[in-house]
């Protein structure tokens, strides 16, 4: 294996663990922030006021984005793959 066929696995391994958890992260944060927010407005301080919707979007998200997560490793799996069988590795 040489350098180059390390850095495209490398980078194709980075860009994939970047998409695929992109929509998750981006919507655990917008949760979170909003959750904040209500927060600061009502004076709730409630611990499992802020996990809970947390978790239920996350899982929901989860769920919906799976098929473009699947896609995701599917191509860098098929990608590695074909570098193994070209002898790139």
């Amino acid at each position: 294996m040489d350098t180059t066929s390390a850095h495209e696995i490398i980078r194709l391994t980075i860009s994939t663990i970047l998409w695929a958890s992109a929509p998750v992260l981006a919507v655990a944060l917008i949760v979170g922030l909003v959750i904040a927010f209500v927060q600061a407005l009502t004076q709730i301080q409630e611990m499992t006021l802020t996990f809970v919707p947390k978790i239920v979007a996350i899982f929901v998200v989860v769920i919906i984005t799976l098929p473009f997560i699947f896609s995701r490793l599917t191509f860098l799996s098929n990608r590695v793959f074909d570098l193994i069988v070209s002898g790139g590795i």
